[in-house]
């Protein structure tokens, strides 16, 4: 298996909100590599959450890459709208079929870096008609749409069979990002299945009773 370093995408929407900012600079003294922002459309998930003026502002008070996450029906307006700076990571779901070509080179012609989300009930089989356009592959744990949701049951064996599946069809290079109740006990089982990229919320980051500062030492420790 090829070697990663292992990575922490912080999700802002498990952060306190009304003080962003301040939760921004303490993720910055203590390390991590990523921001995620779950942006969602009440339509493709049952939620509604951040657009593209939240990003905005993201971006006037940290210089730390954006991992955003688009759960919505039509991508492309929001693209174009975004203020998406080099760097930056755009995650799209499988599930949206066909028109992920063009959208992957929408998000390349922005400096952005593509990669693509898939569902629970979704096979790791669905990427194949787009493993030359990807460079890493979001598996979601949960149902997207909502902090702290339940894991699925059984769905951590789809990490190591998404791993085989990339390597045995000549990308060893793509990267798996795991997302949705990462604590440090999966996070170190996924990390030995070939997972790199963990996205920390509740059950990770933001944990009952534990500063940012005790958190986030103990997580990056699952994933070395």
């Amino acid at each position: 298996m090829q070697p990663y370093e292992g990575k922490i995408s912080v999700s802002v929407m498990c952060s306190d909100l009304m003080n962003l900012e301040r939760d921004i600079k303490q993720l910055e003294r203590n390390g991590v590599d990523y921001l995620h922002v779950d942006v969602m459309d009440a339509h493709f998930v049952p939620n509604l959450t951040f657009g593209v003026d939240f990003i905005a502002a993201m971006h006037r008070v940290t210089a730390l890459p954006l991992d955003i996450h688009l759960m919505v029906e039509k991508p492309l307006p929001l693209l174009q709208a975004m203020d998406i700076r080099p760097g930056d990571r755009i995650s799209l779901h499988v599930e949206l079929g066909e028109p992920l070509h063009e959208l992957a080179k929408a998000v390349r012609a922005r400096g952005a870096h593509f990669g693509l989300v898939v569902n629970p009930s979704t096979p790791a089989e669905a990427l194949a008609p787009y493993l030359d356009e990807i460079e890493w592959v979001v598996l979601m744990l949960v149902n997207p749409g909502f902090a702290g949701a339940k894991l699925i049951e059984g769905i951590l064996d789809k990490v190591a069979h998404t791993r085989r599946y990339l390597d045995t069809n000549g990308r060893p290079e793509v990267e798996i990002s795991v997302d949705g109740s990462v604590s440090c006990e999966r996070a170190r089982l996924m990390r030995d299945m070939g997972a790199s990229i963990f996205v920390g919320g509740t059950a990770g980051i933001y944990r009952k009773g534990m500063s940012l500062e005790e958190s986030i030492p103990l997580f990056r420790q699952a994933i070395k």
